[in-house]
């Protein structure tokens, strides 16, 4: 399944142009790295994927539209799935895309 081309480019318009800021199709979607790091992605399951902090996640997840992200059976701890129709609101998309950047940012740059 592709994924969905309209939450992507709603996806670059949250974005600030950055010269870390890389595209890249994986998994079936299309991720967003900032340092070479997944901040978000867009997946082929109806969904947005999003990176944020271990000591967050559970908290987060108290939203009904957010759930673990899972990868085959296994539970992605520290990745979030968002679901499409929670991101119609502009505010909401912004708020997870700006989480998932945040997020990525801390972390060490890659190569």
């Amino acid at each position: 399944m592709a994924y969905d081309e309209e939450l992507a480019e709603r996806i670059r318009e949250c974005l600030d142009p950055a010269p870390d800021f890389v595209e890249k199709k994986m998994f079936g979607g299309l991720a967003f790295l900032i340092g070479g790091n997944m901040a978000v992605a867009v997946t082929g399951e109806d969904g947005l994927m999003v990176r944020v902090e271990r000591a967050e996640f559970d908290a987060l997840l108290d939203a009904p539209t957010a759930t673990p992200m899972m990868m085959g059976a296994r539970e992605m701890t520290g990745w979030i799935l968002v679901t499409t129709a929670a991101l119609d609101d502009a505010a909401v998309l912004r708020e997870w895309v700006g989480r998932g950047v945040s997020y990525a940012r801390t972390l060490p740059r890659k190569r």
